[in-house]
């Protein structure tokens, strides 16, 4: 039996096609001065201030590894953290106007990249690509588990 064409195979077509997606939003997000754990993280503190604990969960990293995104954000003073009045122990973050405006150009290079790389698709196709993208399991413990 012959193997498998790769255009068959949608593990590796995925994996392809999500490297070269990659790719151009990490040099869309160049264009904005911003690598994209960088651009994340402040997407997820867009809407509003968040305790650190919580971000890490938000965004499925080690709280070491959101450390040391933190600090680069906010040794680029587009981020702050506080202790959390209630909870001195718990950190706060949020967002500077820096970090709002870095924010717009976010969403303009990513937007143009976006258009760039979706726009043979309508939108009925793009919601369709998103949901059967949110189906797809990445995480181990969950296909472990069955689920």
């Amino acid at each position: 039996m012959a193997p498998a064409h790769p255009d068959d195979r949608l593990g590796f077509l995925l994996s392809f096609r999500g490297e070269l997606t990659g790719a151009r939003i990490r040099a869309a997000l160049a264009v904005a001065g911003l690598h994209p754990r960088n651009a994340m993280t402040l997407m997820q503190l867009a809407p509003g201030a968040v305790s650190q604990r919580d971000l890490a969960v938000a965004m499925d990293l080690d709280p070491s590894q959101l450390v040391a995104i933190l600090n680069e954000l906010e040794s680029s003073g587009l981020c702050r953290r506080r202790r959390d009045p209630a909870d001195r122990r718990r950190h706060i973050v949020e967002v500077t106007a820096a970090g709002r405006e870095a924010l717009g150009r976010i969403d303009e290079a990513v937007g143009a990249a976006e258009r760039e790389l979706f726009g043979h698709l309508t939108e009925a196709e793009q919601a369709q690509l998103r949901s059967l993208l949110d189906r797809v399991v990445v995480d181990s413990a969950a296909h472990e588990c069955g689920e």
